[in-house]
């Protein structure tokens, strides 16, 4: 092997695929602002052992074709070493949906969770067991819980997208992740008191009865909205509408609820696309209901879709 060769190999970012069960996902460990006295060998390896266990891993009861498998990307990004063996990171979960009779993918999850600290020595087995989070301790464990969770989730809504509130088991698979979560106080994003934007607050809000009507908007977006996109514009734009304004309703109802933001979240440019060709009405009702619901893009709304 040359040495140019060596070094691409050991680099600081390394990416693999794999397609199995039901994720067809990207890992990616990016260990840059490690220190680089430290081994690279060990982020190589990490990155091949999370990869297997999400892609591996037979999440649900149900077969998956080819090209039915929910395309989505993580990335690890190891902020700095605690201690040592200790790591702590930011993870970017990231999924998208193919629509109807087209080539246009549409983003379902983008979120960061800058809460990631675990315990990682080369070659421990990635446990995870869904009633009993397992390993040796709790750092040990959290890593894995983390994935499991985020896997449920991108599962979960994916199912949402498709069939009324079919995400629902998989919800709760994420709750009971939730529920045992390794305990040790400086592990962050699991408990209600560790701010208004995490891991905790996600799952509350997709299990919560009270927010029910969530799910239904997930649905009639993508299947009666983005689906009917190609076979009647019109349509589904009005649908698309509706949407919108159940979920601004839902939003006044249920102030600075998390999952409002994170169904938004990469929306822009999609919602600018679809609602170009609207009638001026139409346009109207739009920037009104988009300036509410994602307020930091407001201004871009009422510029691109004058």
């Amino acid at each position: 092997m040359t040495k140019s060769a060596f070094l691409f190999l050991f680099s600081f970012c390394y990416s693999f695929y794999t397609y199995a069960q039901e994720l067809q996902a990207k890992f990616t460990v990016n260990a840059s602002r490690v220190n680089s006295t430290v081994d690279r060998r060990i982020f190589i390896t990490l990155q091949n052992q999370l990869l297997n266990f999400v892609n591996n891993r037979k999440w649900t009861t149900d077969t998956y074709k080819g090209n039915e498998k929910i395309e989505c990307n993580f990335l690890l990004n190891i902020d700095n070493i605690v201690e040592t063996n200790v790591f702590k990171a930011t993870l970017i979960v990231q999924s998208a949906r193919p629509v109807y009779g087209t080539a246009y993918k549409a983003a379902m999850v983008n979120f960061q969770d800058a809460e990631v600290l675990f315990k990682y020595i080369e070659f421990q087995p990635m446990e995870f067991n869904d009633n009993r989070v397992q390993g040796t301790d709790a750092l040990s464990a959290n890593l894995t819980a983390i994935i499991a969770y985020y896997a449920y989730t991108v599962i979960g809504l994916d199912y949402d997208s498709f069939y009324p509130k079919g995400g629902e088991p998989y919800f709760q698979k994420a709750f009971n992740i939730v529920n045992n979560a390794p305990e040790a106080s400086k592990i962050a994003g699991w408990k209600l008191f560790d701010g208004l934007r995490n891991r905790y607050w996600l799952n509350e809000n997709l299990v919560n009865a009270k927010y029910n009507l969530v799910h239904d908007i997930l649905y009639s977006y993508y299947r009666s909205g983005l689906d009917k996109l190609q076979a009647s514009e019109v349509e589904a734009r009005s649908n698309i509408l509706q949407s919108l304004t159940q979920l601004q309703a839902f939003n006044q109802e249920n102030l600075n609820t998390m999952i409002v933001q994170f169904f938004m979240q990469s929306k822009q440019a999609e919602l600018v696309s679809i609602f170009k060709k609207a009638s001026a009405e139409e346009k109207s009702k739009v920037i009104q209901l988009l300036s509410k619901l994602d307020v930091s893009n407001a201004q871009r709304y009422k510029d691109e879709l004058k």
